[in-house]
């Protein structure tokens, strides 16, 4: 049996750091990024543990900006 992995791409410059996204993942992939800012001056968020994503896409369902696209790749056993 075929499994799948996740994998996400953050918009960082729509990105207004609400960390709705960050909540809503299951396995904690999704971190505010520390220190930094995108160029409206919001701190954004980023795959802190990227290894670790499902691709259910609930951080991109919650994000109220549309900033978040998830991948799925299908991995052989």
């Amino acid at each position: 049996m075929a499994k799948f992995k996740g994998a996400i791409v953050v918009n960082t410059e729509r990105c207004k750091g609400c960390s709705l996204c960050a909540v809503a993942c299951p396995k904690d992939v999704i971190a505010l990024a520390a220190k930094k800012v995108n160029v409206h001056g919001y701190p954004y968020v980023e795959a802190a543990r990227p290894d670790d994503c499902i691709g259910c896409a609930s951080c991109a369902i919650v994000c109220p900006d549309g900033c978040i696209t998830v991948y799925k790749k299908r991995m052989e056993d």
